[in-house]
């Protein structure tokens, strides 16, 4: 029986391609299989077969847990200290075995036996044919739909499958079976069944590989996708770059006639894409990124990495966009939240910007409006820069002489320590029982003290739109850490 085996073996190794010793393993899963069938509980086989002469042992083992742990599952585990009076030198995570009578052959159920060989035989099969699809180092799957399953789409290439998830398609793609699908490989989840591998048709890294394959010049390294923002099946945006000044990024991704950007927007069903030059210069991006809109002037937050940028009646609604769509692929494509607003609305905030500053410099330096308003138009916005800016700035300015620019950094500063000391002072008061919540992250305290929010109850009465004005944070995280600090008002309540 032990030599029926061996050549059993080495058959399905040929007939398969497999190596023998994943066969053996399959033998000795369906041997440990249907011995723990005689036992009562959930019991731990191992059996180790003789790779030359087909003989094979059966051992029963335990895991040996600490002590302190105890038994999580009583049939497959031992506790340290039992575990020591057998073999003293054993430790935690060892095995302790005992060798029991094997089950013969001949008795296996060879139905369930040869279910589980077929199986451990298609799972290596599945795993080699997995590696060298993947050691092709494709970027794009190609294949076609073979099926559906709850939802998403299996797309078959060769004897490799794909799974195209309902969120990674086109919205108004309608796939159907037989249907030649490309999509981006984004990852591999072996613990899938079937297939393993993670398509997407949304992702903006599938679009920047579209182009890779139509634009010689991006392989080349002559030109260069600095980033992408996609409204999957509707429009996109593109920033490229060249390296050869004698390149034109934007006229070589378009191509003759438009050749190659139709190429991609057949391929995505119809998505339109603008090709945005980028450049260093934040500004100069954003500016591009809004095209076909024209923009009068832009102001840039570095602090709150913001832009406002001002745009004429006529070109509001084109940058814009239909429901906001160019302004938001501008602000993914370029990283920078954008503001749009008209020439009163840009007035009207420069106004109110102004009026605070005014308001500021007058009360915490002690000056008129006058020495205000000059360090205004001089582009000082807070105490900070007043006390802190390299000294021959100040001299520059034409109205001040030495002994005024002293005297204004002197009482800059002392204005500042006077705020540091009634913040620390302000954060002091915060309580306890709110600095120990969990979640709280010790540098919001200064900016709830700084809100009035002493206390957890403080907390737990805010609104989210009121948290995350105040941190900054998400709504989730905002909506989150209001829930930890309202969970003593249902303590005890079921």
């Amino acid at each position: 029986m032990n030599r029926e085996m061996l050549m059993l073996v080495d058959a399905i190794s040929r007939e398969k391609n497999v190596e023998r010793d994943v066969v053996f393993g399959a033998v000795e899963s369906a041997l440990a299989q249907a011995t723990k069938k005689l036992y009562q509980g959930d019991v731990d086989i191992r059996v180790a077969v003789d790779r030359d002469s087909g003989d094979y042992e059966t051992f029963r083992r335990w895991h040996v847990v600490p002590d302190e742990a105890g038994l999580q599952l009583p049939d497959q585990e031992i506790l340290l200290f039992e575990a020591k009076e057998e073999m003293p030198d054993i430790e935690v995570d060892e095995y302790i075995e005992e060798a029991v009578d094997s089950v013969p052959i001949g008795r296996i159920g060879a139905m369930a036996a040869k279910q589980v060989i077929l199986q451990k035989i298609r799972d290596a099969e599945r795993e080699m044919l997995l590696n060298d699809f993947m050691s092709r180092g494709e970027k794009i799957f190609t294949g076609t739909v073979k099926r559906l399953d709850k939802g998403d789409i299996i797309v078959e290439a060769g004897r490799v499958e794909g799974r195209l998830r309902r969120s990674e398609m086109i919205a108004k793609e309608n796939l159907r079976n037989g249907d030649r699908v490309r999509a981006m490989i984004m990852e591999v989840d072996l613990t899938l069944r079937g297939a393993p591998i993670i398509l997407s048709r949304s992702a903006p890294e599938f679009m920047i590989e579209l182009f890779r394959q139509e634009v010689p010049e991006i392989e080349q390294g002559l030109l260069e996708i600095k980033s992408c923002a996609r409204d999957p099946g509707s429009r996109a945006k593109i920033a490229v770059l060249s390296h050869d000044k004698r390149v034109d990024p934007i006229g070589t991704c378009v191509g003759v006639r438009g050749t190659r950007v139709n190429a991609v927007t057949n391929e995505l069903a119809g998505e339109r894409v603008d090709i945005v030059l980028w450049s260093e210069d934040p500004a100069q991006f954003v500016i591009g990124a809004l095209a076909p809109a024209n923009v009068s002037s832009i102001v840039v937050d570095e602090e709150k990495h913001a832009m406002d940028v001002v745009v004429d009646e006529e070109n509001l609604a084109i940058a814009i966009g239909r429901g906001g769509q160019n302004v938001r692929l501008a602000s993914d494509l370029t990283g920078w939240k954008i503001n749009i607003m008209d020439a009163n609305e840009s007035a009207q905030k420069q106004a109110t910007e102004t009026d605070a500053s005014r308001k500021l410099f007058m009360e915490k330096l002690d000056v008129d409006e006058e020495i205000a308003d000059i360090l205004i138009s001089e582009g000082f916005t807070s105490l900070e820069e007043v006390a802190y800016v390299p000294i021959s700035e100040l001299l520059e300015i034409e109205s001040f002489d030495e002994d005024t620019i002293n005297e204004l950094r002197s009482r800059a500063k002392d204005a500042l320590l006077t705020a540091e000391i009634a913040r620390e002072e302000d954060v002091e008061s915060v309580s306890q029982d709110l600095r120990d919540l969990a979640g709280l992250d010790a540098a919001l305290i200064p900016k709830l003290a700084e809100a009035g929010v002493h206390t957890r109850d403080d907390l737990a009465d805010l609104a989210v739109d009121e948290l995350t004005e105040i941190t900054g944070q998400s709504a989730d995280e905002a909506k989150n850490l209001i829930l930890k600090a309202r969970e003593h008002w249902f303590a005890g309540q079921e």
